[in-house]
């Protein structure tokens, strides 16, 4: 699957793995070694955490380097190096108050330095030096960090980041944002000592070098070996050492080629934890030997969905043999009832199955792009105020259930409504029937090309093919990432639809993932519908400019939450009615898996990764294998727990306003 370049996601190699497992391990026994042991699947290019936020990067270093907040078990926001914080009335300055006595530690344990906020200051000016890939989480917010960041303005003491005193770090934004707490957990707002970084010079971060960066976190990384292993040791100096329960971390290479190898291991004892897949050889033999043990993790805020190409250009890789299938094609891609069809033809249940196995597959299905409890306006999730908006927007949306872990969508009786209707329409433009439809494959990814074929069936079944035709065009790896997201422009983009495209949220608000279809974010349109100018005719057609309006008018309220959701709900319909993304899985999360480990002890996030299934503070060793039920009725405990948790820390907020 391909995604936002720039993502602290772990690579889709090992999608679908272990997010939202939550797990950690009970204190009833500890294993002899007291190691975690799991898997990992890319080598980092780099352990310079302020450049790379890719997921390589962040399962070698996550653990080694705290920042000014982190993640409890429930998902709130709680203090790290930041003992406490204040946000001004005006939502505009945020000021936070330093713990004294953190320190930096050496690959080798010895003390090298305080941290204080200056080192805050010098991470953000070596990012932004630096062109981090992820400088999208602050170019915008921060003042004047775009102008120092395009080169502007050299004199990065004009950026509103601040070191009033040692322990006390301010940020100064452009405008309102509510959710900027929500930011400080990705490694960009994390610090780095300037005299360490310039002792170092162009050898910190060296990707084989855990001796090239320093550490506070709870782990210090020990050793490094490409397509071995990565490892891990408790920080004995550690400012928060009572709740890191693991003496050490041990991640070994795992590039998905033997899937039963997890299992295997874990069987012998030798990881923690292990990811079953149901489509594997060995599934029968597991699932009897396991048969009570295995449990679904939770869904992530990750989606995995259709893009359309509205404007398509490039024809290098194409089952069409006439103009006039091209033409009728950009012709029916255009038109909504044609769009709605192919949404309510896909049955997201058996592509989701796939990988998940049958049992499994509903699980993992989801139908909005906003993750539907995302957020909640008092007691309405954001997905409730999505499904009112709905009801405006024709029979076609009638019962439909936006909710994760069920099919709201395929249905083929509004499927063949729908394009009955697009038909009579696309035939008076002159448009030839059946449609073709190029989709592109990774013909080496067994999975994903199982999850294509079933796709194809899907629509095919349910239009007939003397309607709609999907040509899956297998082709190579780098192949398809040049035909998509490696595509230099939207000229470039070489597909009509593809699920090769996913996403995940950065911050705790909407916005994360209703901007990415505005006209203006070129870099996201051009992967998700092919075009990378605002002012695109097809775009226009669409009403892509009605969306930029509806999200611009949430965008303008930063003071009063419900009200705010309630206008990102009002953009999330309009981009469901149009069809032009179609919501499928979740990336990661919802995975069949076994544990030697109690559920829901481990810190948990929906964006970031402090909350992630890299992130082992908090994790208690335990020798048994859990059980479904015990895992189950975790869950319910759990959630339970989550909801009083964080309305205790919404209100919570309301004393940090001064």
């Amino acid at each position: 699957m391909l995604m936002k370049k720039s993502k602290w996601l772990a690579l889709a190699g090992v999608s679908l793995l272990s997010v939202g497992v939550l797990v950690a391990c009970s204190s009833k026994s500890n294993t002899s070694s007291n190691t975690f042991n799991y898997v990992y699947n890319a080598d980092p290019e780099t352990l310079d955490y302020l450049i790379s936020n890719k997921g390589s990067t962040i399962d070698a270093v996550t653990n080694g380097v705290d920042g000014l907040l982190e993640n409890d078990k429930y998902g709130n926001l709680v203090p790290a190096i930041a003992k406490d914080w204040t946000v001004s009335a005006d939502g505009l300055t945020y000021t936070y108050k330093l713990r004294k006595g953190v320190k930096w530690y050496t690959s080798d344990g010895e003390e090298y330095a305080e941290v204080t906020a200056k080192d805050f200051v010098t991470g953000l000016k070596h990012a932004a030096d630096k062109k981090t890939e992820s400088i999208y989480l602050a170019k915008d917010s921060v003042v004047g960090l775009a102008d120092y960041f395009n080169g502007t303005d050299k004199d990065f003491s004009k950026v509103g980041v601040k070191a009033l005193d040692d322990y006390t770090l301010q940020y100064t934004l452009k405008q309102p944002e509510p959710y900027w707490n929500s930011k400080m957990t990705y490694s960009l707002f994390w610090p780095v000592n300037e005299e360490f970084l310039k002792s170092k010079g162009d050898s910190f971060g060296k990707s084989t070098d855990p001796s090239s960066i320093l550490y506070n976190g709870p782990y210090i990384l020990k050793s490094l070996t490409a397509k071995s292993s990565i490892e891990l040791a408790k920080n004995e100096n550690y400012w928060d050492k009572k709740n890191v329960h693991y003496d050490g971390v041990k991640l070994s290479f795992f590039d998905g080629s033997d899937q039963e190898a997890q299992v295997r291991n874990f069987t012998d004892g030798a990881y923690s934890q292990a990811r079953i897949y149901p489509t594997g050889s060995n599934f029968a033999s597991v699932k009897k030997q396991y048969k009570d043990n295995i449990f679904y993790t939770q869904p992530s805020a990750d989606i995995v969905g259709v893009g359309v190409n509205i404007d398509r250009q490039s024809y290098n890789h194409t089952s069409k043999k006439t103009d006039a299938e091209k033409d009728s094609t950009k012709k029916a891609l255009l038109n909504k009832d044609f769009r709605q069809s192919i949404n309510f033809s896909i049955n997201r249940e058996s592509y989701s199955a796939q990988i998940n196995g049958e049992e499994g597959g509903v699980l993992a299905v989801r139908n909005l792009l906003v993750k539907p409890d995302f957020v909640y306006a008092g007691d309405k999730s954001f997905g409730d105020l999505v499904t009112e908006k709905m009801a405006s927007y024709g029979d076609e949306w009638s019962g439909v259930n936006l909710k994760d872990s069920q099919d709201g969508l395929f249905n083929a009786d509004k499927a063949k409504t729908e394009f009955n209707k697009a038909k009579e329409a696309l035939q008076a433009q002159g448009v030839q029937f059946p449609i073709h439809l190029d989709m592109p494959v990774d013909q080496t990814a067994k999975t994903k090309v199982a999850r294509a074929q079933s796709l194809k069936q899907s629509v095919e079944e349910t239009l007939g093919k003397e309607n709609v035709v999907v040509d899956l065009n297998q082709m190579s790896q780098d192949d398809l990432l040049n035909a998509t997201l490696s595509a230099p422009n939207a000229a470039a983009e070489d597909w009509d639809i593809t699920d090769s495209v996913a996403w995940a949220p950065d911050y705790e608000d909407p916005s994360t993932y209703l901007d990415i279809f505005k006209t203006t974010a070129s870099e996201n349109t051009k992967t998700y519908m092919g075009f990378d100018d605002p002012n695109n005719a097809a775009a226009a057609q669409v009403g892509l400019k009605d969306f930029d309006a509806l999200v611009e008018n949430a965008a303008k309220e930063t003071s009063d939450l419900n009200v705010r959701y309630e206008r990102y709900a009002e953009a999330q319909a309009w981009l469901e009615d149009s069809s032009l993304f179609m919501p499928l899985m979740v990336n990661k999360g919802a995975a069949p898996m076994v544990a030697r480990l109690t559920p829901f002890s481990g810190a948990y996030s929906q964006v970031g990764p402090k909350g992630s299934d890299r992130y082992f503070k908090y994790l208690e060793p335990q020798k048994d294998v859990v059980t479904k039920k015990n895992y189950d009725k975790a869950r319910e405990s759990w959630l339970k727990e989550k909801s009083k948790s964080n309305e205790k820390a919404q209100k919570d907020l309301e004393k940090h306003v001064k």
